[in-house]
């Protein structure tokens, strides 16, 4: 399966914010995890960090494609030594 992208502008020079920004384009246009991994040239495991730590919601129903968009995440409690 082919997948045609356009060119993404990246608008500032912000790391976070693009990160941000091509993994969602990504996950958008391939409409799976593994194709959008394979969109930005990174294995699937790295595509699922990223989600994880960029605070992504995706899930994807069978037959439909969703757009990622980003969820609000907790503050992670640390246990004291």
């Amino acid at each position: 399966m082919q997948i045609v992208t356009q060119p993404i502008t990246l608008d500032t020079f912000n790391l976070a914010s693009n990160e941000r920004r091509l993994c969602v384009e990504a996950l958008s246009a391939a409409g799976n995890l593994v194709g959008a991994a394979k969109l930005l040239g990174i294995t699937r495991h790295s595509m699922k960090r990223r989600i994880i730590k960029l605070g992504l919601e995706w899930t994807r129903r069978p037959g439909q494609f969703l757009a990622a968009e980003p969820v609000a995440t907790a503050p992670v409690a640390t246990l004291a030594a």
